[in-house]
């Protein structure tokens, strides 16, 4: 079941700052970024102290991103991917960091860099994984559109139904986790799937994942690399991809998800039965190919 975390700002409960204890723990922040000159220096002067390092990933940006980041943040540590792709940046970010912890932000100023301590404080009580979701109480958007909404919700309950969890949101590049938990699991997403590869991929092989509210903004400048279909459908193969692929044999976790009851619409069962038996297809044809390899 989820986890959700709230917290009060100015007397107002909300999303808010969870409780963070000062522990030996070492923190580091990655920022995929490419061209957000404009929004970069916004995010950098806000993360909080308690932030040991911080990883900018440039995804060969053309303007100055680097230079802006360099200014706010001499200690910035800087890594040129040159492979497209927010999957392809956020993984040589994780690999460079060298944080216990690591949160996981966008560079375009739509996620608030205050949330960060109430995502650690999670982690602090023992999580593996704490994801941001727009929709938990508390929570909310005002970067949605129709559209996006309308496929989010179906991604959503497509995945919730296929792994057996009921968490609240999907697509959502915030988060963070423990770094030695997540290496494991061997992520190689090249664009903005990579978010729900993490987190079903965590899911299956049973770390604990918990949920902290988060509230999205609009992107202070510039316009978005996030194509709606062209993405939509790489997060659809990632979910039946991730529902097909082998659970990985790992000590001291749960290889499968708790199942919980959630309640199904009749398009999402309909759409879930299809992908059972395409499935259960794929498995039948790769029987020969198995006794083949063997």
């Amino acid at each position: 079941m989820p986890v959700f975390q709230r917290g009060r700002i100015g007397g107002q409960e909300g999303p808010g700052v969870a409780p963070m204890r000062r522990s030996s723990a070492r923190l580091s922040v990655v920022v995929p970024a490419k061209n957000e000159a404009r929004n970069i220096g916004w995010v950098l002067e806000r993360i909080p102290d308690s932030v040991d390092e911080i990883v900018l990933v440039d995804g060969r940006s053309t303007d100055r991103t680097i230079e802006v980041a360099q200014a706010i943040r001499p200690d910035i540590v800087v890594v040129r991917d040159d492979e497209p792709g927010k999957g392809a940046a956020l993984r040589a970010g994780f690999a460079a960091a060298s944080g216990d912890y690591i949160v996981m932000i966008d560079a375009d100023g739509s996620m608030d860099p205050g949330e960060i301590e109430g995502f650690v404080g999670l982690l602090q009580s023992g999580n593996d994984l704490v994801k941001g979701s727009r929709f938990a109480p508390g929570g909310g958007t005002a970067d949605m559109s129709i559209l996006r909404s309308a496929g989010n919700r179906m991604l959503l309950m497509l995945s919730n139904f296929l792994f057996g969890v009921s968490q609240t949101d999907l697509c959502y590049g915030f988060a963070a986790f423990r770094r030695e938990s997540v290496l494991e699991l061997e992520l190689d997403a090249v664009g903005f799937e990579i978010e729900t590869q993490l987190f079903l991929r965590a899911t299956r092989q049973g770390l604990a994942v918990a949920e902290f509210p988060s509230f999205e903004s609009p992107r202070r400048y510039g316009t978005s690399n996030l194509n709606t279909f062209r993405d939509g459908w790489r997060v659809l193969t990632t979910i039946l991809a991730e529902r097909l692929r082998p659970v990985a044999p790992s000590a001291g976790y749960r290889l499968q998800a708790e199942p919980v009851a959630i309640p199904i619409e009749p398009g999402v069962r309909q759409v879930a039965a299809i992908v059972s038996d395409h499935a259960h297809t794929l498995a039948r044809a790769a029987e020969p190919m198995a006794e083949f390899a063997e």
